[in-house]
């Protein structure tokens, strides 16, 4: 399944987006993170590693995971 990275030196977010049911969950929590209309429309510098952690938790789909980097 096709994957996109984002990373902030500390975690990387992995996106799938043929997982993604759009519910918007990562926008309206994350809106300074997460734009659809950017490119790229993930900014993971833009927040706290830890708000990325938890804003990624409640993704409905489960299309956003991390990976903690080395």
């Amino acid at each position: 399944m096709e994957t996109h990275e984002y990373t902030n030196g500390e975690i990387t977010i992995l996106w799938k987006p043929k997982l993604c049911i759009h519910a918007g969950v990562c926008v309206k929590m994350l809106p300074r993170v997460y734009n659809p209309k950017d490119r790229p429309w993930i900014k993971p510098e833009s927040a706290k590693t830890e708000e990325l952690k938890l804003q990624i938790s409640k993704c409905p789909s489960g299309a956003l995971s991390y990976k903690t980097n080395p």
